[in-house]
């Protein structure tokens, strides 16, 4: 370390020392960020490989050359575990849950609409054929109720026989029911394309930005220790402790004010506490936004599973059709008021009995079984949110390793705001 963070080496050994370190750096940064870009960010492996490449050769170069580009490299690393690294990783979180839960959603659904298109097929089938058994009823009986006035030759009625109009072009019915569910199949897909789309171009974004302000942020922090003697200057370091004992001041730091602390304890200020809540809150309102999604691919998948499930277990409905028919004639009925006496002759009696059967389902329809959840998701996520809550409680002591980076990079300057530390301590002492 004492090698890397040297203004210049001293020696060649020094020399190639630093070369080594860096070209090893880069390389692994350089992995880091391939995968980044191919398996995250969704980009080609050609352009992935590219821009790796072209960013691992100016990284190492950057590095082997600026030594203020070498300290503002090494504070990004802990950066990684403040604000900024927790945005990286939750743009991660939200790739993940688009290109793996929001397409197993729409499958889901897509099953849904397989199984009530099945429905629709095949219930106005079974009702078309109904329609028949209509037709084989109405002419039997419009038979039967024209024999005995036949026989009797006494007077001819009109046809008995009733007049269906039935629409019995199943084709036609079929086909619109196919132009539907293609026409809702696009449409999903169509949506489902967009948002993913859409989600993948904000998280490009996103990433990109964050990377941008990760530079920005530790290149802002390295600029102001280096031109203002009172930024993040409320540490209580060695080199304050040896100042002190050095100008027999001691008494200075046995007692230490409240706004100081020690960068290797663990206490943390009353201000660090609060901002680490609100950054959890904040952190909270994600997770339940998410978990909200992941609870959508549960419920779709249940209820894709139980209309697949209920959809076989259809019975068929019995549906029957009774006829009973009597004709009578009645002779003098005026001598049934006079002396009580009518006689009835009996002309015809029908009976009928129809049945069929409708059918809500078939075994000829496709349908895509249901697509379960993948837990291998819901671990991934789960494990990416232990880690931003992680660096939420490991923000404070991620700021004071930068400052720490930033001292042993910058010895002389460390003295300098040492010094100007233990002059103000002495004057409110």
């Amino acid at each position: 370390w004492s090698v890397y963070s040297k203004p210049v080496p001293a020696n060649s050994r020094e020399l190639w020392t630093l070369f080594l370190q860096c070209s090893c750096i880069t390389a692994v940064i350089g992995g880091l960020f391939y995968n980044w870009m191919f398996a995250s960010l969704e980009y080609s492996w050609h352009l992935s490989t590219a821009m790796a490449i072209s960013f691992s050769l100016l990284l190492l170069l950057t590095l082997f050359l600026v030594h203020p580009a070498r300290c503002v490299f090494s504070m990004i690393m802990p950066t990684l575990g403040t604000k900024q690294g927790r945005k990286l990783l939750l743009s991660t979180c939200v790739m993940v849950a688009v290109v793996n839960i929001t397409p197993n959603i729409t499958s889901n659904i897509r099953t849904i609409l397989q199984v009530i298109q099945c429905i629709c097929k095949s219930s106005s089938e079974s009702l078309l054929n109904s329609t028949a058994l209509l037709d084989r009823a109405s002419w039997e009986f419009g038979d039967a109720s024209q024999k005995p006035i036949h026989s009797i030759n006494i007077h001819l009625p009109m046809n008995g026989h009733f007049q269906f109009s039935l629409f019995k072009n199943s084709t036609l019915i079929h086909q619109q029911l196919q132009l539907a569910g293609e026409k809702v199949g696009r449409d999903f897909l169509a949506v489902e394309v967009l948002v993913k789309d859409s989600v993948q171009v904000c998280n490009k974004l996103v990433a990109g930005f964050s990377m941008l302000y990760l530079c920005f942020k530790s290149t802002w922090y390295l600029k102001n220790y280096l031109t203002n003697l009172r930024f993040d200057n409320f540490y209580i370091t060695k080199k304050l402790e040896r100042l002190a004992v050095d100008r027999k001041a001691a008494h200075l730091l046995a007692g230490p004010p409240k706004n100081l602390i020690r960068p290797t304890g663990l206490r943390l200020s009353r201000g660090e506490a609060m901002l680490c809540l609100v950054q959890a809150m904040l952190l909270t309102v994600a997770l339940l936004l998410l978990l909200l999604v992941v609870a959508m691919d549960h419920c779709a998948f249940s209820v894709a599973d139980t209309a697949v499930r209920r959809a076989a277990a259809f019975s068929t409905v019995p549906v029957t059709l009774d006829i009973k028919y009597r004709a009578e004639m009645e002779i003098l009925p005026f001598l049934y008021k006079l002396f009580q006496f009518s006689q009835k002759i009996s002309l015809q009696n029908f009976e009928g009995h129809y049945s069929h059967n409708l059918n809500f389902s078939s075994a000829h329809c496709r349908i895509s079984p249901p697509t379960p959840p993948s837990p291998s998701v819901l671990l991934v996520v789960g494990l990416l949110f232990c880690i931003l809550y992680t660096t939420v409680f490991l923000e404070t002591y991620a700021q004071r390793l930068c400052r720490k980076i930033a001292g042993s990079f910058f010895e002389s300057w460390e003295e300098k705001r040492a010094l100007h530390l233990y002059k103000k301590l002495f004057r409110k002492h």
